[in-house]
């Protein structure tokens, strides 16, 4: 179970899931080499020795980066698990690679600023509840 997002190419001017015209098809987001090329600038301490499935474990987060074996990558998923720490780092990765992504905490877009931790806050909270049985 993890706090997931979603990058990929995403129309220019919407501000949430709802505005994504019906008719929109994303753009690659390039190949996978470059994109690895591109995390490790921003986490070089990430694992890609499955080019298909990164992983960064960090002291107080972890990120598996699911790029799929193609060359050519249309999204990557992040599966996040740990602290609050984790949504800054995936604003980072957002702001390097100049893209924005779906948060599935919130149900919309990833908020950098003082809204980013509100997805992994909510995914924490649901963990918790399932663990507990609740």
């Amino acid at each position: 179970m993890s706090w997931d997002i979603f990058i990929q190419d995403l129309p220019e001017g919407i501000e949430s899931v709802a505005d994504i015209p019906e008719d929109f098809r994303p753009s690659a987001l390039g190949c996978r080499e470059e994109l690895i090329a591109a995390i490790l600038e921003v986490f070089p301490r990430a694992d890609f020795r499955d080019p298909a499935w990164g992983v960064l474990d960090e002291a107080d987060f972890s990120i598996e980066f699911n790029m799929g074996d193609r060359r050519e990558v249309r999204s990557i998923a992040l599966h996040i698990r740990g602290g609050d720490s984790a949504a800054g780092a995936v604003e980072r990765l957002l702001s390097y690679l100049g893209r924005r992504a779906l948060d599935t905490g919130t149900g919309e877009l990833f908020q950098g600023g003082s809204q980013s931790t509100k997805g992994i806050r909510r995914w924490r909270a649901y963990r918790d509840r399932i663990v507990k049985g609740d």
